[in-house]
């Protein structure tokens, strides 16, 4: 059936995961991860976007200004 997409449930996923042949769970392991990160990367860029991060920065300029910063 081309062009039906049918939801799944958390369960119905799960149990179709546990189907993966070990090559197939590979692929689809490598491909949640990506999908994870470019997810987490597009997250994080909006919440700069939106200055939702500047006050974390405002605090780090204010503790190397006033020398409460170490080297690493």
């Amino acid at each position: 059936m081309i062009g039906i997409i049918k939801s799944m449930s958390l369960a119905e996923l799960e149990k179709e995961v546990l189907k993966l042949s070990s090559g197939a769970l590979s692929a689809f392991t490598r491909w949640l991860d990506d999908y994870t990160a470019r997810s987490w990367d597009a997250q994080l860029e909006q919440d700069v976007a939106d200055g939702k991060l500047d006050r974390f920065a405002e605090k780090a300029d204010e503790d190397f200004e006033t020398g409460r910063c170490t080297e690493l």
